[in-house]
């Protein structure tokens, strides 16, 4: 499909300055909900950051005690070890390597555009797609990425996604709904066992419509490429259908201006119950889910205010 594109913005809901958006990007941002810079981030850092994976997966550097390795559901039964077994490793910011993706200065640049001058790193993850084995697990459903997310307002959220390789519709792309970023945050849940094994948290949308959308968009992308997109907007990535590993980082980022909220008894307390278990299970009890939020983020640039 063609994106959408209006050259007659005036006002802007979905970032707040051109210290590196042209007015051609933010226009495209605030109507679709994301943005692609091709090249962003150079090779030398990005081969650093898979190295680091790799490391971390053969056990060969010493165990950072906040990243948390995460194994594919399938390859757990396989019985496959290293780059095979793990899908991601998570809370990755306090880690020396993949801080400098984090904190890389031309990317900081864009992120300030989108959300202003104090930013924090939130979330972060190095997210390895391994070749699918025929269960589905590899796939990533559907879903809006503040489901995760105590802390508001959304359009001071902002995603920064970068491809380690180059990323096609056969190794399991990005695929993005343009403009959905306008709507409501939906309920989410894990999917139907119908449609394959699926890793540990990996919600999607409760009711979703969206598999065979004619507006969906995949994001085909080459190495140090990056996708900036908003919570709201719906997303997913398929299955990796080749024998090679689709490698990618990403950071959220928001401005340390928001303020976190108590999700309990919204459409985001399945998620919050089931992070807080996931924490009493490694010996962390009682503890608020705000709190486990201000453990992992990190300033990246200004001030820390409320976050």
């Amino acid at each position: 499909m063609e994106h959408q594109y209006d050259q007659n913005i005036s006002e802007y809901k979905y970032s707040v300055s051109d210290l590196m958006l042209t007015k051609q990007q933010r226009d495209f941002y605030e109507i679709n909900g994301y943005l692609v810079v091709p090249k962003l981030i150079p090779d030398y850092l990005l081969d650093r950051c898979c190295n680091r994976f790799i490391e971390l997966c053969h056990e060969k550097v010493p165990q950072n005690q906040n990243i948390t390795m995460m194994k594919d559901i399938s390859r757990i039964k396989t019985g496959d070890q290293g780059e095979y077994l793990y899908g991601k490793a998570q809370d990755i910011l306090w880690d020396d390597e993949f801080y400098e993706y984090a904190r890389y200065p031309k990317m900081v640049d864009y992120v300030e555009s989108f959300i202003g001058p104090n930013v924090m790193g939130m979330h972060s993850m190095f997210i390895n797609k391994q070749p699918d084995i025929g269960t589905n697990s590899s796939r990533h459903p559907v879903h809006q990425d503040l489901h995760y997310f105590p802390f508001r307002p959304a359009n001071l959220i902002v995603a920064a996604w970068t491809a380690c390789v180059p990323i096609t519709v056969n190794n399991g792309c990005l695929y993005v709904l343009p403009g959905t970023h306008t709507g409501d945050l939906y309920p989410h849940t894990y999917p139907e066992p119908k449609d394959g094994e699926i890793n540990k948290l990996y919600h999607e949308l409760k009711t979703n419509n969206n598999n065979d959308d004619p507006k969906k968009v995949f994001l085909e992308m080459e190495k140090g490429d990056t996708v900036f997109f908003h919570p709201l907007l719906i997303h997913g990535s398929g299955i990796n259908k080749t024998q090679g590993f689709r490698k990618a980082i990403s950071v959220h980022y928001a401005s340390s201006n928001c303020n976190y909220i108590d999700v309990s008894g919204t459409t985001q307390d399945n998620i919050k119950n089931e992070v807080i278990d996931i924490m009493a299970k490694k010996g962390i009890i009682d503890v608020d889910y705000t709190f486990i939020w201000k453990h992992h983020s990190r300033l990246i640039r200004g001030v820390r205010a409320n976050l």
